[in-house]
């Protein structure tokens, strides 16, 4: 269960990133079902091959943000507990409804991911929100809002100004 809903939080993040989530598969196979699982990889094999050649260079900024998702306290600790909540309950033995769950924590990875190609951009040094937005593809107003939740973190700052322009920092936590 818990495999299956990360592949789930993996393909949204793919779509995110604009990566054909196709590139990533998960398949149960028997150690006794080999002509099954010989079967499954010539069929991936036939479909990347259908995609074209990966360019991880292209996407290394989409790619380092999914990682920093996925070793997400908030994103781990959603996945772990989906089944507790939508099937056994709460503590107050109140039941999550799956799809609001899944709502949620859709949410919570469209925030994480988008906070965490703000802080990849931010890797190359002080930046103003135009130049963090050029860099992450994010609007100029999402990546002023997400800039709040970074610094609230504590992992970005205000480092000073350009003229009137401020720049922000990555910190060190």
């Amino acid at each position: 269960m818990y495999t299956q809903k990360r592949m789930r939080v993996i393909e949204n993040l793919l779509d995110m990133a604009k990566i054909e989530r196709a590139r990533v598969q998960l398949r149960w196979v028997s150690a006794a079902e080999g002509q099954l699982f010989a079967n499954y990889v010539k069929e991936l094999s036939e479909e990347l091959a259908g995609l074209g050649p990966f360019d991880a260079s292209k996407f290394s900024l989409q790619l380092s943000a999914i990682e920093s998702v996925l070793n997400s306290p908030r994103v781990r600790w959603l996945i772990g507990i989906d089944r507790q909540v939508t099937e056994r309950g709460n503590v107050y033995n109140q039941k999550v409804d799956s799809a609001e769950f899944e709502r949620t924590l859709r949410a919570v990875c469209e925030s994480e991911y988008e906070n965490a190609l703000i802080l990849e951009v931010l890797r190359s040094g002080p930046q103003s929100v135009r130049e963090i937005s050029a860099g992450t593809g994010l609007g100029l107003q999402e990546v002023s809002k997400r800039l709040v939740d970074v610094e609230k973190m504590g992992a970005a700052e205000l480092h000073g100004y350009e003229g009137a322009t401020p720049k922000f920092t990555r910190t060190a936590a």
